[in-house]
């Protein structure tokens, strides 16, 4: 995804520091950018119409107003990052439609796992003309994959896959991949359908005069 197609986040925080510090973190990660965060609720709904993020992040207590009601007004994804840990604002954030809560502080790269799962989510209902039960729940599960390790674990064969079907500069064959990385072909075959299934990368059906159609692979921008 290059800078012009980022995924736009915006911070609601009345502590400025803190949004601050949030905004540096949503930066850092590739295929996002923060736009400038606003620390009054009573801005929020302006900021949305003007900036039109695709995800905000959005605190519990803030001056003039909750973040728990902008959820229920607001047409845009969410996050939630709050310190609140009551199980009643738990329930409301999830109930109006939070797509993810963190609590704060937490470590920067808990967010940015949630990012890449936000970007995979998207990727994944924006690459389908309709979708059935099997790509619904696998979009639900990306948004809250490597929520046990705080970041989305990829093993040093699955780098190796992905760097292999980068490097061919074109859609890869599996037979590539089997090249490149030294692995058998049924391995290979296993770990690009489960880089698929997560969203890294994508799948091309080609098709020749005869016989069934090659797959082949491009990484996910």
């Amino acid at each position: 995804m290059n800078p012009s197609t980022d995924y736009k986040v915006l911070v609601v925080d009345d502590d400025f520091r803190v949004a601050a510090l949030h905004a540096g973190y949503v930066d850092d990660v590739p295929g996002f950018s923060a736009l400038a965060p606003v620390h009054d609720a009573r801005m929020v709904p302006r900021a949305v119409a003007e900036g039109k993020p695709d995800l905000l992040l959005l605190d519990v207590y803030l001056p003039q107003g909750s973040g728990l009601d902008l959820l229920a007004s607001l047409d845009v994804d969410a996050f939630v990052l709050s310190a609140a840990t009551e199980v009643d604002a738990v329930r409301t954030a999830i109930r109006r439609g939070a797509l993810g809560y963190l609590v704060k502080p937490f470590d920067p790269k808990m967010l940015a796992a949630r990012l890449r799962g936000y970007a995979r989510y998207r990727r994944q209902l924006e690459s389908a003309a309709g979708l059935d039960q099997q790509g619904i729940d696998r979009a639900q599960r990306a948004l809250l994959a490597g929520d046990d390790a705080g970041v989305v674990a990829v093993t040093p064969t699955e780098q190796a896959v992905l760097a292999a079907v980068a490097a061919a500069g074109e859609p890869a064959t599996v037979m590539q991949v089997v090249t490149a990385v030294g692995i058998s072909r049924a391995t290979a075959q296993r770990y690009l359908a489960n880089l698929v299934q997560a969203g890294s990368l994508r799948l091309e059906l080609a098709y020749g005069s005869r016989g069934r159609p090659e797959h082949r692979y491009l990484v996910q921008g």
